[in-house]
């Protein structure tokens, strides 16, 4: 169904996803800020909590993958197949998100050990890349949601946005745990 069929359509019914969209936005990035300045939890033994580091950069991977799939789609005009990549990005990206939790949750955070130019480009690369994260909450809700309410113009002028920015997001987070790993 295009926009206008959409809007022709009695029983299609456009949502208002703004509310849920700043309510998530802030539940994300204020969990996010509030975790970066906890201490970690003492004496946690049930697994080593190492690999949550690993994990996020793994499901960071599938997500960039992911949106790749979605931008090849969308570019051959295969409006199913990309809706899925989508999908699958979203998935991965809560994952992600889930897993980066539960690890600020339960350790503290690990400095970057390394020195001259190779943190300057580290601290370049984390900070542009925690900006964008918090950035891309709303755009890629927001993306989603015109996408739902069949709104195809809107969509398409926030998602030129949101996927380079979502895609540098995810590409760096694996960056980034690659400098950082050796100091876990």
């Amino acid at each position: 169904m295009n926009e206008q069929q959409a809007v022709d359509n009695p029983t299609f019914k456009k949502r208002n996803y703004k509310p849920f969209i700043i309510i998530v936005t802030i539940v994300i990035n204020g969990l996010v800020i509030l975790l970066s300045g906890l201490p970690g939890y003492d004496n946690f033994n049930a697994f080593d909590v190492k690999i949550l580091p690993m994990m996020n950069a793994i499901f960071n991977s599938f997500t960039f993958l992911f949106l790749v799939g979605a931008l090849i789609a969308i570019l051959k005009k295969n409006v199913k197949v990309h809706r899925r990549f989508i999908y699958a990005a979203f998935i991965t990206t809560t994952l992600f998100l889930v897993t980066y939790v539960g690890h600020h949750f339960l350790s503290a955070s690990t400095p970057y050990g390394g020195s001259g130019i190779m943190a300057g480009i580290y601290y370049f690369i984390l900070i542009t890349h925690i900006v964008l994260a918090a950035i891309i909450v709303p755009l890629a809700l927001t993306s989603v949601a015109r996408a739902w309410n069949m709104e195809n113009e809107r969509h398409r002028k926030i998602a030129r946005w949101t996927m380079p920015i979502w895609l540098y997001v995810s590409l760096t987070g694996v960056i980034v745990y690659l400098m950082i790993s050796p100091y876990y």
